[in-house]
């Protein structure tokens, strides 16, 4: 039997510092929950104090004083509907790149790969071009598009990674027993990507949830939008109301919450994965 180890002292000043890291990234948290229910004067009179009574009228004024439900609609609609077309879509572009290897799909893989060194405001203007070229601008179906299209290089390198753990064997057997490459991916190889699938519902459903700046610049204006555009709305250049930021933001918050907790044991075995075998 192995004898149990001392901590040190350098033990407990690491565990310090990570709880003072913990708490760095927990306080904005805990301040938008304590602000949430708290009315404006108080913020503004005493942002850090703890709210003197459970003040739900912020929650009351959200809705009334702005097409909230409607902005919950279509930040579920783009999230869902985004993450099931890509989960359709990437993987069988890396799974076509990684079986299938040749002089083009090894310059596909290089051109995807490329697409993550360009930043979104460098192409903004020609991407938003290019959806009125095709009458999607201003309508849901343009972020969709532009989001399943900045998902495919990250995408297309997690998912050829973590196919290098999945054995050609199990492939191969399938094939013998008479299922199609259509078939073998979704019935076979598909379920065994689980953690990747998970990594990437993760990092892509969080960032389309939390966006701002397409929905904001594409879809049509006067009307609603989503839910981090319509919170943004009640912070003007003189007046800003706080309270009602802080309550949209913390409706906000409990989707992303659940989304993350429902994947996050695939997270980090997905991308430790796609990290050791890139």
């Amino acid at each position: 039997m192995k004898a149990v180890k001392k901590p040190r002292w350098h033990d407990f000043v690491l565990l310090l510092v990570l709880i003072l890291i913990a708490f760095v990234f927990l306080y904005p948290l805990l301040f938008a929950l304590q602000s949430a229910f708290k009315s404006n004067g108080e913020i503004l009179k005493n942002p850090i104090s703890l709210p003197t009574s459970l003040y739900v009228q912020n929650f009351r004024d959200l809705f009334e004083q702005s097409d909230f439900f409607t902005a919950i609609v279509h930040s579920v609609l783009l999230t869902v509907v985004s993450e099931v077309l890509i989960i359709f879509i990437v993987p069988m572009a890396a799974y076509a790149i990684d079986r299938r290897p040749s002089r083009f799909t090894g310059l596909l893989y290089t051109f995807f790969l490329a697409g993550m060194m360009v930043p979104f405001h460098l192409y903004m203007f020609p991407l938003f071009k290019e959806m009125k070229f095709f009458h999607i601008f201003g309508t849901m179906a343009g972020p969709v598009v532009s989001y399943i299209a900045g998902s495919v290089s990250f995408g297309t390198l997690l998912y050829c990674s973590f196919l290098k753990t999945v054995p050609l064997e199990i492939e191969e057997a399938a094939r013998i027993d008479g299922c199609s490459p259509f078939k073998t991916f979704w019935r076979v190889t598909f379920p065994l990507l689980g953690p990747c699938t998970g990594s990437m519902v993760i990092l892509n459903g969080l960032g389309i949830w939390n966006d701002y700046l397409m929905p904001y610049l594409v879809l049509p204006s006067g009307k609603a939008k989503t839910i981090t555009v319509e919170i943004a709305s009640f912070v003007g250049q003189y007046t800003a109301r706080w309270d009602i930021v802080f309550a949209g933001t913390i409706i906000s918050i409990v989707p992303a919450l659940l989304i993350f907790l429902m994947f996050q044991k695939y997270f980090v075995k997905g991308i430790t994965a796609g990290g050791a075998k890139g």
